[in-house]
């Protein structure tokens, strides 16, 4: 078999699927004509994409060395686009093992190339004065520059799409604060790339010669501030000149905050980035062009990376987001087999009601829940929840929803992620904000035997300690209203009645 070019095609294996770049990386490699298996934690999150029956889907995680040779068997190139985000203190120790895992199974499974993504470092700063996540990506990439494997490492600074943290942070900022009270590394020069040219590179970089074992800078056209992006960005979107007054103050931790409460960005993810723009990050060399060579009009500039970012958006065409990828510390665990379960308490509150629809009426209405669609009921009392998980570092309710209209297995929603859609019939939620426990939520449309359409709904809470148990009993007074409301107002926008009292979409965070 042969690809586009009329090379060899080559069998690939994408980590990080389930993430913003593995998830666009994969269409690509298979549109150039390569064969592509994906190791993934949960498999079940990839089902629903659109190149789902195209690719081979194992199940693994990189730091189970079994898991990982077994996924290495017969790869020509190895992807490795993983990172612990997590802001504990262990991850740098993480990423450390399941790189020198990753490593040493594509040696010895005879894979010819990894190719690994990330981050530009400052020149001539010394590793300990970089940020923890950058000096990581880092160490990493000199991991496997020393795997005995030949090694692409590409250090790209911000990366600018549709759905990326980096753009999504810039976009509401800039939206959100015409004037602007800012950390003073948003006067810090970076050198930003589009997402299109990053995957142009990635793919490129598989078919690179046997002797090339080192790491390439990637950027885009422009050197530019934080401050002239958020400024560019404002001229694009046709929104007034933004006044920005730099303060040197807001320290990265202070920052992040800051971030976190305006944007939909938790501050986890958030301070990673604040980190890494306290020093210049600019390209010292485009040597990449010699292997991957630029077709005419790329690297892509600053505006156009911009403009085409927020067509996606306005477009509802984002493919993958910086949230596909499971928030650092949410719950993963299953929910529990009913209906005996032996694991400890688990806490139910059950609403069924019969609806005066169709059963395809009732799942438009399921699926399109949440978002700027909201959640059916009470609306000051989730955007009080969300707010208070935000200021626990928390991703509260501002996430929203990839698709306005249609989700899949592994979409976050909210503080929610979707666990499990049975198309038409079941939506099943499992909750990723700040608990003292798991929680899931599940909307169901049903019919009974006489074929009238019901609409069930469940949500239930496995507590963890005494502290869950108590968190359960001091909000159950509310379920009435929160969960019962919302399995009428369900109900009724089904049936196109509007809901027993105005279900004001303003108020979600």
């Amino acid at each position: 078999m042969t690809h586009e070019n009329g090379a060899p095609a080559l069998r690939c294996l994408v980590t990080g699927a389930t993430g913003y770049i593995g998830g666009r990386l994969v269409p690509e490699l298979l549109a150039a004509g390569h064969q592509v298996r994906c190791l993934a934690r949960s498999p079940g999150k990839l089902r629903d994409h659109p190149w789902a029956g195209r690719a081979e889907v194992v199940r693994g995680d990189v730091t189970d060395e079994e898991s990982v040779r077994e996924a290495m068997r017969g790869i020509d190139v190895a992807y490795y686009l993983v990172h612990a985000l997590g802001t504990g203190p262990g991850f740098e120790r993480t990423d450390r093992l399941a790189a020198r895992i990753f490593g040493e199974q594509a040696r010895a499974a005879g894979v010819r190339r990894i190719v690994y993504l990330g981050g530009l470092t400052p020149h001539g700063v010394p590793d300990r004065e970089l940020s923890p996540h950058l000096r990581s990506r880092a160490e990493v990439g000199e991991i496997l520059l020393n795997s005995g494997v030949a090694t692409t490492v590409l250090r790209a600074a911000v990366i600018i799409g549709s759905g990326s943290a980096s753009f999504e942070m810039l976009r509401y900022l800039t939206e959100r604060l015409p004037v602007m009270i800012t950390p003073s590394w948003v006067r810090t020069r970076i050198q930003p790339i589009a997402v299109r040219d990053v995957l142009r590179y990635l793919v490129g970089s598989a078919s690179m010669p046997a002797e090339v074992n080192r790491a390439f800078d990637i950027g885009g056209t422009d050197v530019v501030t934080y401050r002239d992006m958020m400024r560019r960005y404002a001229a694009v979107a046709g929104l007034p000149r933004r006044l920005i007054v730099p303060v040197p103050v807001l320290t990265p931790r202070l920052s992040s905050h800051w971030v976190g409460l305006v944007t939909p960005v938790p501050r986890a993810i958030a301070r990673p980035l604040a980190e890494s723009l306290r020093h210049e990050v600019i390209c010292h060399e485009h040597d990449i062009a010699s292997y991957v060579p630029d077709p005419p009009g790329s690297p892509i500039g600053v505006d156009t990376a911009l403009s085409l970012a927020l067509q996606r958006v306005q477009d509802a065409q984002v493919t993958t987001r910086w949230s596909s990828a499971s928030v650092p510390g949410a719950p993963s665990d299953p929910l529990p087999t009913d209906p005996d379960w032996s694991g400890g308490s688990l806490y139910t509150d059950r609403r069924e009601l019969a609806v005066e629809a169709t059963p395809q009426a009732l799942w438009r209405v399921i699926e399109g829940i949440g978002g700027e669609n909201g959640w059916y009921s009470f609306p000051l009392a989730w955007a009080v929840r969300g707010w208070a998980d935000r200021l626990v570092g928390g991703v509260g309710l501002r996430r929203g929803r990839r698709d306005a209209h249609r989700l899949r297995v592994g979409d976050s929603l909210d503080f929610w992620r979707v666990e499990e859609i049975e198309r038409g019939r079941l939506l099943r939620l499992r909750a990723e904000m700040r608990l003292p426990g798991l929680a899931w939520l599940e909307m169901y449309a049903d019919e009974d035997e006489a074929g009238r359409t019901r609409y069930r709904q469940r949500a239930l809470f496995h507590p963890r300690g005494l502290l869950g148990h108590a968190y359960w009993w001091s909000v159950s007074p509310f379920h009435a209203v929160v969960f019962g409301g919302m399995a009428r107002n369900i109900a009724l926008a089904a049936a196109g009645q509007p809901p027993e009292r105005p279900v004001d979409h303003s108020l979600a965070p």
